[in-house]
């Protein structure tokens, strides 16, 4: 860092470089949520060529089966689109939550100048959005607003999979960046579905769902791993969720945050090991990164064209028109622009291994939507109803605009990531930590 840099309140540069056990440990969940990305986009080319298909009525009518029932008189007689949003998603929001909790005991972030970035940036890249779908279609009537939190969303195994596509070498601090802006991004989510797309709470059940909660919370504490106990206690606390009315991923969050990160003082303390969080992220990220997510989009993403003609009539929307102006631009825009003013508020100038223009290309990347906007939009407007194909065609294309634009941006850079690279692999000693960690811990 030059030393005319000016300092944020945390002591250091925006983007600056974390401990060394931190960007590994990021390092880590990206490979994960790499191979997620992949498949993700698997499930929905599938869904989207089957739909468009000559045997499109045997996809929507699979994804419209209803299976379930009523047990202990709790409505669970559900479609499999259903079962994928409500259910497989709060696996999803799970892991989200045990990865919100651990960045903010345990990780870097848990120093307030530090997490106050990537706070800031997904707020950002919240509102500019939200805003700009708003003034798109606040002319159009018949609740057309009602969707304005679909494009403020950030679907990081989308996002994670366009980096490895392109083969970037993204600058550590700016993969945790982009990490933890999303997934702060699905907690601000969470909120808002919990808070404006809740019509009316069953509170008997609501009430009922704290009890499981709190169990849970007990077995948690107690460093209890045994799943014969911990599953049914989870599986009631969303199926009484789900019946409250509150969508049934809180539940998935909820759950998380219950769980512990430090390691108990009886296992040896923090150091001795890994913590009840760490240990059930481990085990649950490949299955909600390959499996959950994968297929609810392989659900979610499929909406019948129409052809080219059907494609332009969709993009004249503008509901359509507001979600894809939202992600392409209102996201980079907001996170961006939020950045800036950050550094301006504090004085702090970038790490001097990154430039400006890589936070452009890393906003780009967060206008890809797609998993969580898919699940709003379903809940602004209803799986089916009259918007339900525009306003999938919007989610797809301005999440796909985003990646290519996003991907433009970052391969013209891939050069200069990789010589980054090189060079911290250069001056990794015997012990395999490079010696700017070292150097900064010094």
């Amino acid at each position: 860092m030059t030393n005319n840099s000016f300092r944020g309140p945390g002591g250091g540069a925006l983007f600056s470089r974390g401990s060394w056990s931190e960007a590994s440990r990021i390092a880590s969940i990206l490979r994960k949520e790499t191979v997620g990305g992949a498949i993700l986009l698997v499930a929905a080319a599938v869904a989207l060529l089957w739909a468009n298909s000559p045997w499109s009525a045997s996809y929507f009518a699979l994804r419209d089966l209803e299976i379930g029932g009523e047990p202990f008189g709790l409505h669970l007689s559900l479609t499999l689109g259903t079962w994928a949003a409500d259910g497989l998603l709060a696996l999803f929001f799970f892991v989200v939550g045990l990865e919100l909790k651990r960045e903010f005991v345990a990780g870097d972030l848990r120093d307030p100048a530090r997490a106050a970035l990537p706070i800031a940036a997904a707020v950002g890249g919240m509102v500019v959005p939200a805003l700009i779908f708003v003034a798109v279609t606040a002319h159009v009537g018949g609740g057309a607003t009602r969707g304005w939190a679909i494009p403020t969303a950030t679907d990081i195994a989308f996002a994670v999979a366009v980096l490895a596509v392109i083969s970037t070498h993204l600058p550590s601090a700016l993969r945790t960046f982009l990490l933890t802006l999303a997934v702060v991004d699905d907690l601000l989510a969470v909120s808002v579905i919990a808070v404006f797309y809740t019509e009316s709470i069953n509170w008997p059940a609501l009430l009922a769902a704290l009890v499981p909660l709190a169990l849970f919370a007990v077995c948690a504490q107690r460093r209890i791993r045994s799943w014969w106990l911990l599953i049914p206690l989870a599986l009631a606390t969303w199926a009484l969720m789900h019946e409250s009315g509150i969508h049934a991923t809180v539940a998935g969050v909820l759950l998380g945050f219950t769980v512990p990160v430090a390691r108990s003082a009886a296992a040896g303390g923090p150091k001795a090991g890994p913590g009840l969080a760490e240990h059930f992220e481990h085990r649950l990220r490949p299955l909600s990164a390959g499996f959950a997510v994968p297929v609810f989009a392989f659900f979610a993403a499929g909406v019948h064209i129409g052809g080219v003609e059907g494609f332009t009539r969709a993009l004249g929307d503008p509901v359509t028109l507001g979600i894809v102006l939202g992600l392409v631009v209102g996201k980079p825009v907001g996170i961006f622009l939020t950045t800036r003013v950050l550094a301006a508020v504090t004085r702090a100038n970038l790490d001097d291994a990154i430039r400006w223009i890589d936070v452009v290309g890393i906003a780009m990347l967060a206008g890809i939507g797609f998993t969580v906007s898919l699940l709003i939009a379903d809940l602004a407007y209803g799986l089916g109803s009259e918007r339900d194909e525009f306003v999938k065609i919007g989610v797809l294309t301005g999440s796909v605009c985003a990646a290519v634009l996003a991907a433009v941006l970052l391969r013209l850079r891939n050069r200069r990531y990789r010589t980054i690279y090189e060079q911290e692999t250069a001056d990794a000693d015997h012990d395999g930590v490079p010696d700017v960690y070292q150097a900064r811990q010094d």
